[in-house]
C-alpha cells in the first residue's frame, strides 16, 4: 500500500512541464527544481519524498533538462523500483531507469563480460544457502537450520562490507558485531563457499556488485562508457547504502556532481545487512555545495500519530537521533492510539483478530489493515487468530502479483479472449469490460463470492479478485476501453511490476513492512525482549531497535494500535514487561528517568486474563536450552531433540482433524497446526487445564474442539466407546 492508493489508479498524463509541478507542497517543488548539481533530501516518514523525486525527473525530462536515458534512479527493492517506473510513466517521464542497485549492475555485468573477461557471464546463484551449508559440511562444521541461516547472512554482510574471508574475524571484532558463531569458523565457511563457487563458475548476488567495482576499477575505457551514458543519477533511501553500493555509486558518477540522493537517518534499520546513514550525514562535508531540502509535512498520519513517531524519537540518542526530522502532520485529527496488554501470547491474538473484525465491519478494507510483529516467527499465532475469525490474509513476503502463476494464467487467458473478439462464446452474455473480465476468469477459478478460510485456494482467488478489481477502475476512467486495452494496461503494468492491491490483512515483519502504509496497524508483541531484541547489546543496536518501532508507528494512516502479552503461555506468570520505547508515551508510565507514575497503567486496555505459572525463558524440556523459534516452543523442546510423541495417537489426531476441516469447509490447519498436535501427542493432556497450557491452543479452540481432542488422547472413539473395551 503506498500513498498513490489513494490517487486515482489512471491519472491523466500532465500536459506541460509546469503541469508536472501542480499539486507539490513548496519544499516538494524545491526539490522538483533542483536539477543541478549535488542535492540531498532529508525527508521524513510520509512526506512524499517518492512524489518530489519522481517529479524532479519528470520535470527536468518535460522541460528538456534530461534526456531520460542519461538518467539513471536506483534504489533497494524491486516494489520500490516498480513503483518509481509507474510513476513516472504516469508523469510522462517514460524511459528513464529506475532500478535496483543489483539490476543495475548485473545490466552492466552481462554486457560488459564478454569484452573484459571473455564468453558469458557465469550462472547467477539464486540461493546461496545450499552452497554454504556444502561448505560447511567440507569444513567439517556443523550448523543447523537457523545458524545456516545466520552464518549466510554473516557471509552477504562480509561481502557488502568488501571483507575478504582472512579478515572476517577482525572485521567482526572491530564492528563489535555479534557474530552467530566462533568467527574463525565462520570464516573458514566462507572461505570454502568462494572456492566452491570458484569451481562450479557461478557467482552470487553480492558478486554482482563486486565484479561490476572490479571492472569499472581496472578499465577506464568502460568505466568512460557507462559515465557517458548516465550523466544524473538519483538514490532513494540512501540512508540504506553499504559501503560497497556508495562504492560502485562513486564509480557511476566519477567526477562529476550530478547527484540527488533522498533518505531519513531515523529509518535506518538495515545495520546488520552492512547499510549505513554515514554516507547522508555526510553528504554536505563530500559536498559543502550541495543543495539541502527538508520534507517534513507528514500526508500520511494524523497527528495523534504522527505525535507518538515524534515522541520516540525524542528519547532517541546518537548521531542519527541529532538529525531527526520533527514531523508536521497535514491530516485531521483522527482517533488516540491504543494500548493493550493481554495476559497471554493466544490472548493478544485473538483480541486483535476481533479488533479487525469489527474495523472490517466498521468499513475498512482488509487490505488496508495491517499487523506488523518484530520477528516472522511471531506470524503463526495471527493466521490461526485471523483464520478462526473468518479474516482473510496475506503473508508479505510472498512472490510478486504478476509473477504469481494464476496472474499469468490469467493474462493468457485475457489476451487470448481479446484475440477472438466476438468469437469466443464466454463472453456472449458479458456486456462490458468488468462483465468479459467476470467471465474469463470465472474459467481460472474466480467466483462472485470469496472460497471459505484462507489457504492456497484463497490466495489464488484473492488474486483473481484484484484483476476484476483493477477492470472495474479502468473502465470507470476510460468508459470506451475494451479487452484488448485493459491487456495492454497489464502487460505495462507487468513490465513495471506496479501491482494492484490484494484485499486481505497484511502480516509482516517491520522490517518488510517499511516503504508501505496502511489504514490501520496493528503492533504486536511490544515487550522487553523482542522490542529491543534480546540480541541488541550494544546502545547503537538498541538505538536502531527504537527506530524499528518508529518505522512501524509511521506505517499507519489512520488507527494505531500497540499491545503486548505479559506471559508466552496461557497459565503463564506474568514476567514480561512492556518495551522501554514507550515509557512515558503509554497511559500511565514514566518517561525515561523519572519515577514510575502511581495507580498502574491509566488508559490501557486489559485483555482476557489467565492463570499464572511460572518465571523465566522457555526451555528446552530435553536438552534445557533456550527456546525461541515459536514451533519449537510450541512442542516444549529443539528440533533436533528425540520426541517422545505418541505416533498412533498423533495419526488419530491428524485423521480427525482432517474430518473437522472437511465439516468446516477451511484448511486443516485452521483447526490446529501440525505442530500443535504434535505437542498434543506429546504432552496426552488429560484435563481442559493440561490441554489449554499447550500453545496454539486458545479459548475458543478448547470451547470448540476441547471434548473431542480430550476424548482421543483418552484413546477413546470421538462420540464412541473406550477402544480397551
Amino acid at each position: 500500500m503506498t500513498a498513490a492508493t489513494h490517487s486515482s489508479l489512471f491519472p491523466q498524463v500532465p500536459d506541460s512541464a509546469d503541469a508536472v509541478l501542480d499539486g507539490l507542497d513548496p519544499e516538494q517543488r524545491e526539490v522538483a527544481t533542483a536539477l543541478h548539481g549535488p542535492v540531498c533530501v532529508l525527508a521524513g516518514a510520509g512526506t512524499g519524498k517518492t512524489r518530489a523525486i519522481t517529479h524532479r525527473i519528470a520535470y527536468g525530462v518535460r522541460a528538456g533538462i534530461l534526456q531520460p536515458a542519461s538518467v539513471l534512479a536506483v534504489t533497494f527493492t524491486n516494489r520500490a523500483a516498480g513503483e518509481m517506473r509507474g510513476r513516472l510513466r504516469q508523469l510522462g517521464a517514460g524511459g528513464v531507469q529506475a532500478r535496483t542497485f543489483h539490476s543495475a549492475a548485473l545490466r552492466q555485468l552481462q554486457y560488459f563480460w564478454p569484452k573484459v573477461v571473455g564468453g558469458e557471464l557465469p550462472r547467477l546463484l539464486e540461493r546461496k544457502i545450499q552452497l554454504v551449508a556444502e561448505a560447511a559440511a567440507r569444513c567439517r562444521i556443523r550448523l543447523d537450520r537457523n545458524e545456516l541461516r545466520d552464518v549466510t547472512s554473516e557471509i552477504e554482510w562480509a561481502k557488502v562490507t568488501q571483507t575478504v574471508p582472512a579478515d572476517y574475524p577482525a572485521a567482526v571484532a572491530k564492528s563489535h558485531r555479534d557474530a552467530p558463531r566462533d568467527p574463525a569458523e565462520i570464516s573458514q565457511v566462507y572461505g570454502m563457499y568462494e572456492q566452491l563457487k570458484r569451481d562450479r563458475s557461478v557467482i552470487d548476488f553480492e558478486d554482482v556488485l563486486l565484479l561490476t567495482v572490479g571492472i569499472l576499477q581496472d578499465r577506464h575505457d568502460i568505466a568512460d562508457q557507462i559515465r557517458r551514458q548516465y550523466h544524473h543519477f538519483v538514490v532513494d533511501e540512501y540512508q540504506d547504502v553499504s559501503p560497497l553500493q556508495q562504492r560502485l555509486l562513486d564509480l557511476w558518477l566519477g567526477d562529476r556532481d550530478s547527484l540527488c540522493v533522498v533518505g531519513d537517518a531515523s529509518q535506518t534499520i538495515y545495520s546488520f545487512t552492512g547499510a549505513t546513514p554515514d554516507h547522508l550525514l555526510n553528504f554536505r562535508t563530500r559536498h559543502p555545495d550541495a543543495t539541502m531540502v527538508k520534507l517534513v509535512r507528514d500526508y500520511r498520519s494524523t497527528p495523534q500519530v504522527v505525535h507518538l513517531a515524534n515522541g520516540l524519537l525524542s528519547q532517541a540518542r546518537g548521531r542519527a537521533a541529532e538529525h531527526r526530522l520533527e514531523l508536521i502532520s497535514q491530516r485531521e485529527a483522527g482517533p488516540e492510539p491504543a494500548y493493550t496488554e493481554y495476559a497471554d501470547e493466544p490472548a493478544e491474538a485473538e483480541g486483535i483478530a476481533r479488533r479487525i473484525r469489527d474495523l472490517i465491519a466498521a468499513g475498512v478494507p482488509a487490505g488496508e489493515i495491517a499487523v506488523l510483529y518484530r520477528i516472522n516467527a511471531q506470524s503463526e499465532v495471527y493466521e490461526q487468530a485471523l483464520a478462526d475469525a473468518g479474516v482473510p490474509y496475506q503473508l508479505r513476503g510472498a512472490e510478486r502479483f504478476f509473477d504469481r502463476p494464476e496472474v499469468r494464467e490469467a493474462g493468457v487467458a485475457l489476451r487470448g479472449a481479446a484475440r477472438a473478439g466476438g468469437n469466443d462464446s464466454l463472453l456472449d452474455d458479458a456486456e462490458g469490460l468488468p462483465a468479459q473480465v467476470r467471465a474469463v476468469l470465472s474459467t481460472k477459478g474466480w467466483t462472485t463470492e470469496p472460497p471459505a478460510g484462507s489457504g492456497a485456494v484463497r490466495d489464488r482467488w484473492e488474486s483473481l479478485a484484484a484483476l476484476v478489481r483493477l477492470a472495474e477502475d479502468y473502465v470507470r476512467v476510460k468508459p470506451e476501453a475494451t479487452l484488448a486495452d485493459l491487456v495492454a494496461e497489464l502487460d505495462e503494468r507487468a513490465a513495471a511490476q506496479h501491482a494492484p492491491t490484494v484485499q486481505g490483512v497484511t502480516l509482516a515483519s517491520l522490517h518488510s513492512a517499511k516503504g508501505l502504509e496502511w489504514d490501520a496497524v496493528f503492533l504486536v508483541g511490544l515487550t522487553e525482549g523482542m522490542m529491543p531484541i534480546t540480541y541488541a547489546k550494544t546502545d547503537e543496536q538498541v538505538e536502531e531497535e527504537r527506530r524499528l518501532l518508529y518505522v512501524g508507528v509511521t506505517r499507519a494512516r489512520l488507527h494505531l494500535s500497540l499491545s503486548w502479552a505479559l506471559s508466552r503461555s496461557p497459565g503463564g506468570r506474568a514476567s514480561r514487561r512492556p518495551t522501554r520505547f514507550l515509557n512515558g508515551m503509554r497511559p500511565g508510565s514514566a518517561a525515561p528517568g523519572a519515577r514510575a507514575a502511581a495507580g498502574g497503567a491509566g488508559g490501557i486496555d486489559r485483555g482476557s486474563g489467565g492463570r499464572r505459572k511460572r518465571r523465566g525463558p522457555v526451555l528446552c524440556r530435553v536438552c534445557g536450552k533456550t527456546l525461541t523459534d515459536a514451533g519449537e516452543m510450541k512442542l516444549m523442546r529443539c528440533e533436533d531433540c528425540p520426541s517422545d510423541m505418541d505416533e498412533a495417537l498423533y495419526e488419530r489426531l491428524r485423521e480427525w482433524r482432517s474430518e473437522q476441516a472437511k465439516e468446516l469447509g477451511q484448511p486443516a490447519y485452521c483447526v490446529f497446526t501440525d505442530k500443535t498436535l504434535m505437542a498434543i501427542a506429546e504432552a496426552v493432556p488429560g484435563s481442559e487445564g493440561e490441554l489449554a497450557g499447550i500453545s496454539g491452543v486458545g479459548g475458543r479452540k478448547l470451547e470448540r474442539f476441547g471434548v473431542d481432542v480430550l476424548t482421543i488422547c483418552a484413546g477413546q472413539e470421538v462420540g464412541g466407546e473406550d477402544e480397551e473395551d
